[in-house]
């Protein structure tokens, strides 16, 4: 049956993926919705919620409000908070709620800008896309209003855009990619959004190039090409890291998880000797990253119906999706994708 779910949960929506790129930035975050949704990002979402401390509020609409579009209260509610947090932006975002009541985000960006003296910020998520459109949308809105300045170029300082837990899976990829270019290629890694905040998101036409390691950041490293002329590559840069010691040649594999991880496994085992590996992916999939044979996934019997007619020697995909196919007798790589399962690497 189409869009049953019998193995997997569901995924994070486009609201988590938006707060996870702000979540590290120092900005007051304020989710448009009665309380549920600001639950299930910070008790399921955002793993770094049990670390790391952010002002994260629920706008708590009642029923009138929502139904009437009282915006007037919930700008007073921001302006309380914003007296009350020691802050660098306000940032409104959108959740079912405000999209089924048609919420005008201009209008409210203009309200709260006349009594907050802060940038703001308004996203028009609306529950019903994945959590990697949230960050699309987000990550552009970021560098719109904060990079605005062109500073002189520095040979030796890196971007890399699109680290969120949801798409790295790893707390410590951040550190490790800063430690890779630095001890590898004396260059400093900018992280955007993973442990570097607003003042580098200033600075991003400084660096030589960006790194896109995630499908959502790609149309904020178009923004900053054509308005810096910062160059961008695709691919990720702790791969290695990701494939277990093992014979490739002739093998043909199958990748499942966000686009640019996927893609970046793929042209590692072909130069190791693999047949053939096909992608797929239950989130975005971009033209720039597709070859002949990847697969957007819909649901489970798209992912069962592949691995029963493809003849793969080896899956690479996150360790919750074994149990669907268990009839499968080739080797199966844990690959942990947060989005899929909700579980970090190493945890």
């Amino acid at each position: 049956m189409r869009g049953l779910r019998k193995y997997l949960t569901p995924f994070a929506p486009d609201q988590s993926g938006a707060v996870s790129v702000l979540f590290e930035l120092g900005g007051i975050v304020v989710i448009c919705d009665a309380g549920g949704c600001t639950g299930n990002v910070c008790g399921f979402d955002e793993p770094r919620w049990f670390e790391q401390k952010s002002a994260i509020f629920s706008a708590g609409l009642r029923d009138m409000d929502a139904i009437l579009g009282r915006d007037d209260r919930l700008v007073t509610k921001l302006a309380d908070a914003a007296q009350k947090v020691d802050a660098t932006f306000a940032a409104v975002i959108g959740t079912p709620v405000p999209a089924v009541i048609a919420t005008d985000y201009l209008a409210l960006k203009r309200m709260s800008e006349k009594k907050i003296n802060l940038p703001i910020l308004t996203v028009d998520t609306d529950g019903m896309e994945l959590y990697d459109k949230g960050e699309e949308k987000v990550f552009v809105e970021l560098f719109k209003t904060f990079a605005t300045e062109k500073y002189p170029v520095e040979e030796r300082r890196i971007g890399i855009l699109g680290m969120t837990p949801q798409d790295v899976s790893d707390l410590a990829a951040a550190d490790k990619i800063r430690a890779l270019y630095q001890q590898k290629y004396g260059q400093q890694a900018v992280c955007y959004c993973m442990g570097d905040g607003l003042k580098e998101v200033k600075k991003a036409s400084s660096v030589s190039r960006n790194i896109v390691v995630s499908p959502a950041a790609l149309m904020a490293a178009k923004y900053l090409e054509k308005t810096f002329g910062t160059p961008y590559e695709i691919h990720y840069p702790l791969v290695e890291e990701l494939l277990p010691k093992l014979d490739y040649t002739g093998k043909k594999v199958l990748v499942v998880h966000q686009q640019v991880i996927a893609d970046s496994i793929r042209r590692e085992l072909l130069e190791r000797g693999a047949k053939t590996v096909q992608t797929a992916g239950w989130f975005m999939m971009k033209k720039e990253l597709l070859a002949d044979g990847d697969m957007s996934l819909r649901d489970e019997d798209d992912y069962i119906e592949l691995v029963q007619n493809g003849d793969f020697d080896i899956i690479f995909a996150d360790g919750c999706m074994e149990r669907m196919t268990p009839e499968f007798k080739g080797s199966f790589i844990n690959t942990r994708h947060f989005a899929v399962s909700g579980k970090l690497i190493g945890k």
